[in-house]
């Protein structure tokens, strides 16, 4: 299995720290409103590499952050007259709301930031010991330039970035190139204790000690969108490599921006778009398949036209899994045939092109494209001919793809409430015809498919199951 490293910048063979293990840390959202989708598709993209490296055997510790403090949610609370903790917790459960319809698998561990502030305190007095970090009235910075290899993963100079700067340097700084790790509360802030004031901590050392804890002093993969290169994950690599004294991440992925009708999603063009608002027009589901139709390293361009696409795509993959369910309800219950066997053996070179897709730095797009393959494949040589064997070891490989992929393609049929009273009304009919095998066939059908009918003196009541 080969990944695109971003520290290298070229595809490296995938060798965990540890043999059978992986320890990965994804960046996730800072929560003071509904997550958006240029936010869904690091947490699309990551959840699948995820899931394929679980199908290939690994033990996967996924860690995953949500940012509960920080000026956007301070600024949101005072406008709504309420503490940052309210606003904090409201979004982080209406953005699980939204990763459950995506289907992304909760990660091992949701840190907040709030609940790791004695940590973060911690390293920063480590930093200071060491000679990287000081203290100015109050605020903590990073002596970025003490740390030697600053700019490895963007590949930045410092003093190139210093002449590019066009604010001047703050009073108290030693460095105009120096960050915050600490600052002072200001009037109606939330705040915490600590050796150098009352205040919070600066945006990038929470990542650096949740990871820590959770995953110890070296990762395998540290994962975001691109837009974190610099500076946030240089400075977690200044601050965790300055303080743990070890490289701190083995591999660095990260996915290209997300477009809308070929340009920069923005508030201010009008053209930004909430998971939710998407989700009020398609299932969630479409937007995971748009999200891994192209590569995750590719600029993607959203638009109403590829999502029309991306729905069709995905219907086309759940169509072909019901009609292989319909089959399967009235397939005998024979082996395979021969002839059957040799069908399963070809069935499986689209399974190995998958695999190969994903083991080239998780290629989603040619994955979906292996998947393809096999459905058109189970179009064709599924029938009412076939055994039960065949036709279920075809679904099977059909939907563990899929499951990779985080796809839901085995739906069961739902009845809608006009379908449910039309076949009650067809039994009665029936019962009145004294035809009680119609009759009980209706009944049957209807809880199999979840559905409780119960003759009361009112007349029949049905309820789901």
């Amino acid at each position: 299995m080969k990944l695109y490293n971003t520290m290298s910048q070229k595809k490296e063979e995938f060798a965990p720290l540890e043999e059978g293990k992986v320890r990965m840390y994804v960046c996730g959202p800072t929560v003071y409103n509904y997550i958006h989708i240029g936010n869904a598709r690091p947490m699309i993209v990551f959840d699948t590499v995820r899931r394929y490296m679980e199908y290939k055997g690994y033990d996967v510790n996924y860690v995953s952050n949500f940012t509960d403090v920080d000026d956007k949610i301070i600024k949101k609370a005072q406008e709504e007259g309420v503490s940052a903790s309210e606003i904090s917790t409201r979004y982080i459960a209406e953005c699980k709301k939204d990763m459950a319809g995506m289907n992304i698998k909760p990660a091992t561990t949701h840190p907040l930031a709030t609940e790791e502030i004695p940590g973060m305190i911690e390293m920063i007095s480590t930093l200071i010991d060491k000679g990287y970090a000081y203290e100015k009235e109050g605020t903590v910075y990073f002596r970025t330039r003490k740390f030697q290899d600053y700019g490895k993963l963007s590949k930045k100079n410092l003093d190139e970035l210093e002449a590019g700067k066009r604010i001047a340097v703050e009073d108290q700084k030693e460095d105009e190139m120096d960050f915050v790790l600490w600052k002072p509360k200001k009037e109606g802030e939330p705040y915490w204790e600590s050796p150098w004031s009352e205040g919070r901590p600066g945006w990038h050392i929470e990542c650096s000690v949740m990871s820590k804890k959770y995953l110890g002093d070296q990762i395998d993969i540290h994962a975001g969108g691109e837009d974190l290169i610099f500076p946030h994950h240089e400075n977690e690599i200044a601050q965790s490599e300055a303080a743990n004294g070890k490289e701190f991440s083995k591999y660095w992925m990260h996915n290209a921006f997300l477009n809308i009708d070929n340009r920069k999603m923005s508030k201010s063009l009008g053209n930004f778009f909430t998971v939710r608002e998407i989700s009020e027009k398609y299932d969630l589901q479409v937007l995971r398949f748009f999200m891994l139709s192209a590569h995750y390293r590719s600029p993607l361009n959203f638009s109403a036209e590829l999502m029309e696409a991306s729905r069709n795509g995905l219907e086309r993959i759940v169509n072909a899994v019901s009609s292989l369910n319909r089959l399967l309800g009235a397939a005998g219950s024979r082996e395979a045939s021969q002839e059957e066997a040799k069908l399963l053996e070809e069935a499986k070179g689209f399974v190995s092109k998958f695999e190969e897709a994903m083991d080239d730095d998780f290629n989603t797009a040619d994955a979906v494209s292996a998947v393809f393959e096999l459905v058109k494949f189970a179009n064709i040589h599924a029938s009412s001919e076939n055994s039960r064997e065949y036709l279920e070891a075809l679904k099977g490989e059909i939907v563990t793809l899929c499951d990779i992929l985080g796809l839901l393609v085995d739906k069961k049929e739902e009845l809608l409430d006009a379908d449910i009273e039309a076949l009650i009304a067809e039994r009665q009919e029936a019962r009145k015809a004294k035809n009680f095998q119609r009759a009980d066939e209706i009944r049957e059908e209807l809880l199999a498919k979840g559905i409780v009918l119960k003759d009361t003196r009112e007349g029949v009541v049905w309820t789901r199951a």
